[in-house]
């Protein structure tokens, strides 16, 4: 009883652990399902913009103090990529009211600005701002990051950093064409809208997925009030030192006339522009650190000139910049804000006259031109690409040559640049920037020249590209240059075949390439088109299954038109990769009755070298060896087996015993006349027959009914199985089987004496009948 209660207790003990068990895991699941929720509603929680647009991770923050987050998304319509950008009101919570609603103002303000401006160098808006109770929203093109996360500052971003702006660094190129750009954008804000920035720093410039940098921020920006016809004029505004410094311009980057002749102009977001340089080249470190105070700001304004000096160690100096800005920096950090360069004039400066600006320029302004002037810059383009860093190509070069793609007769043009950008890049960057671009190109027919460039880099994709890709796209190109009628596509198709022969099924290859392959060598005009096909199905045979190189591929090669030395010397190659190869190898049958009749004739061509020659010569008689060799020893081995199985027979009689029905011999073995006369009978028919000569003579009752016993006897003996080999019991003594044997020699020698005595004294039995009997009882087959 006492164990019967501790199996109750263990049981009881086993059913709380997987209790406990399943209760943490569906609460883990929960948790975790919440968790994700959770996360997922905090990107945009509550905001209309949720209804159009999908946020998927948060990715970079920029605007004033790094307050806006910025989250990777899309479209929900149309799936197209786009930045969603978060400001949460809660960052505010601890503001003055009255501030609090003056920054929410100029947030939007400066989101509604920004919406109205379109330029290439001014951040896209795709859906204007929305606002719900915790937080203000808007969309617009993808973005990578703004300047100031790149600079190093995370403010308001994922942990971990995201891995694309890990250890990120420009090179030289980028920053050129960067500040080019701005220069471009505030250019247009000056001069065609007159528009006054005023907060020109890394945190309002934004880089977008390309790389271009746009112009953002404009929520203290101050637009002119003149009228059309008379010079613009801006209103002044004053820095109130009792605001937040988050609701106004940051004053690291603020010109100095702020504080000295309380004036703005367009030369104020050149000071700034300045400034911006500067930190490029100093780790993002601004010219002065001013820690958010205006009487600071005050003191460091008035020694702006003073402090601005080449090669002085012991004052700022522009050391770390480049030579050829140097002079424009110093220029637009002037505190007279009439000697600072305006924007035209600095993005006209030399240095600005680089290869790599001017191509990245072009590719920006290319729209405007015809085709003529496109297609001798993409000529071009190519000896300029290697000057050019990998992440300026993909990002920069790359989109640009895609949206050419629109125009089918510009693809030739662009192709080759994209092909050329595919084989420096690694196998990653291809699948992510290239591969996508470039199954659209697949797909075109027309014009000719894109399969053509598409088949001379095609072993260069084919190494890249995923083999789902292969299957999916590089195929059906295959397929599609396999049929046209260029015998350059044609040949270059078959040559890069047999590297996609591993990743093609076996029923692909049987029902949609090998056909193709076969039907093209049948039906070319051109010498060397059908010599590839042959050499192309050499190469692939080896992936193809035994029997489909059997049925399809030698009944194939029988029908090739013609016998010329190259297509001989070509299927001469196919054979022998059949023969030899591990995989397929050919039967002596097959041998023998279909490829040496055929191969002995092609020996005869007198197109054939006397080294060709020698080669067919070779593949014969190594196929003649073969059969010779595997029939040989078949025919060995079954003369080995008609051996043992007449050995076998010679054996059998005196190693098995056997015995008749007791029916047919007394208690002695003793076998009478008359019963050994009637099993003489081979048959009933026999029997009735002595019946019927019997019946003419006329029986008595005693011979009528010794006849009706035989046949009794014969129908019962009839019916039984016959005698099979056996071996004896393991059981029975050794010398007890030697005296069976002994006694079944004699019985069998008396019923032989028994029956010549029989065939003497009547002569109605034949000699044949002791035949019979052998068959009858079994005797003879042993």
């Amino acid at each position: 009883m006492s164990n019967f209660v501790k199996i109750l207790l263990k049981m009881e003990s086993m059913l709380n652990k997987l209790k406990s068990t399943v209760s943490s895991a569906a609460s883990n699941a929960v948790s975790n399902a919440v968790s994700i929720a959770s996360q997922v509603s905090n990107y945009l929680p509550g905001n209309p913009v949720t209804r159009e647009y999908e946020a998927t991770c948060h990715i970079a923050s920029a605007g004033r103090g790094l307050m806006w987050k910025i989250y990777k998304g899309f479209k929900r319509s149309t799936k197209e990529e786009a930045a969603i950008f978060l400001f949460e009101k809660r960052q505010l919570d601890k503001w003055d009211r009255q501030e609090r609603e003056l920054m929410l103002d100029k947030i939007r303000k400066g989101v509604s600005q920004l919406t109205r401006l379109r330029h290439p160098q001014i951040l896209t808006v795709q859906h204007p701002l929305e606002e719900s109770r915790e937080t203000l929203a808007f969309a617009t093109e993808p973005v990578l990051a703004s300047l100031a996360n790149v600079l190093g500052r995370h403010d308001n971003m994922p942990t971990p950093v995201p891995y694309h702006l890990k250890d990120f660094t420009f090179y030289d190129v980028e920053i050129k064409y960067g500040l080019l750009q701005i220069s471009e954008g505030l250019n247009f804000l000056h001069n065609s809208v007159k528009i006054v920035h005023r907060c020109i720093s890394p945190e309002t410039i934004v880089l977008n997925q390309q790389g271009a940098w746009k112009l953002f921020g404009f929520d203290f920006c101050v637009a002119s009030h003149s009228p059309p016809d008379q010079p613009p004029m801006w209103n002044f505004e004053d820095y109130e030192s009792s605001y937040h410094e988050l609701s106004q311009p940051d004053l690291d980057y603020l010109g100095p006339e702020y504080a000295l002749s309380h004036t703005m102009d367009p030369a104020t977001d050149m000071f700034s522009f300045g400034i911006l340089i500067y930190a490029l080249y100093n780790k993002g470190r601004p010219v002065f650190q001013n820690h958010r105070d205006f009487a600071i700001f005050k003191r460091n304004a008035s020694e702006v000139s003073i402090n601005i000096k080449f090669k002085n160690p012991n004052k700022l100096s522009l050391e770390d910049i480049p030579s050829g800005l140097k002079e424009q920096v110093r220029l637009m950090l002037n505190s007279t804000p009439q000697l600072r360069p305006d924007a035209l004039q600095f993005s006209k400066i030399s240095f600005f006259d680089d290869i790599g600006v001017k191509t990245l320029n072009y590719l920006d302004q290319i729209f405007q031109w015809d085709n003529m002037q496109k297609s001798q810059f993409y000529k071009s383009l190519p000896q300029i690409i290697p000057h050019l860093p990998q992440r300026v190509l993909l990002l920069r070069v790359i989109p640009c040559l895609n949206k050419e793609c629109i125009n089918p007769t510009m693809v030739p043009f662009v192709l080759p640049v994209m092909l050329q950008v595919a084989e420096s890049a690694s196998k990653e960057d291809y699948i992510q920037y290239i591969l996508p671009l470039l199954k659209p190109i697949m797909k075109i027919i027309e014009p000719m020249q894109v399969m053509l460039l598409l088949m001379l880099k095609m072993e260069l994709l084919l190494s890249k590209t995923p083999a789902h890709d292969i299957r999916t796209d590089a195929l059906p190109l295959l397929y599609r240059a396999l049929e046209c009628n260029t015998q350059q596509i044609q040949e270059l198709c078959l040559n890069v075949l047999p590297t996609c022969a591993p990743l093609v099924d076996n029923p692909t290859m049987k029902n949609a390439l090998l056909p193709r392959i076969k039907k093209l060598c049948l039906s070319t005009g051109y010498l060397s088109v059908r010599v590839s096909c042959l050499v192309c199905i050499g190469k692939v045979i080896e992936y193809l299954d035994k029997w489909l190189v059997i049925d399809e591929v030698f009944p194939f090669l029988e029908t090739v038109p013609s016998k010329e030395a190259p297509v001989i010397m070509a299927m001469v190659g196919i054979y022998k990769v059949a023969l030899y190869h591990k995989k397929l190898g050919i039967s002596k049958e097959i041998l023998a009755t279909k490829v040496l009749p055929y191969l002995f004739p092609l020996s005869i061509e007198n197109s054939l070298s006397p080294a060709q020659h020698d080669t067919l010569m070779i593949l014969i008689k190594d196929m003649i060896e073969r059969v010779e060799t595997e029939h040989k020893t078949k025919l060995e081995h079954l003369n080995s087996i008609r051996r043992e199985q007449k050995s076998l027979e010679l054996t059998m009689p005196s190693t098995i015993p056997g015995s008749q029905t007791d029916s047919s011999k007394d208690d002695k073995g003793y076998v009478s006349p008359e019963m050994s006369s009637i099993l003489e009978s081979t048959s009933t028919k026999e029997i009735s027959k002595s019946v019927s000569n019997g019946l003419s003579k006329g029986l008595s009752l005693e011979e009528k009914k010794r006849l009706a016993d035989q046949q009794n006897v014969q129908k019962n003996f009839s019916k039984q199985t016959p005698l099979l080999p056996s071996p004896p019991p393991p059981s029975q003594p050794i010398k007890n089987r030697s005296v069976e044997s002994n006694n079944y020699s004699a019985f069998v020698a008396s019923n032989i004496s028994n029956l010549n005595l029989s065939n003497k004294t009547d002569s109605k039995f034949t000699p044949q009948t002791s035949m019979n009997f052998n068959s009858v009882g079994g005797v003879g087959n042993f």
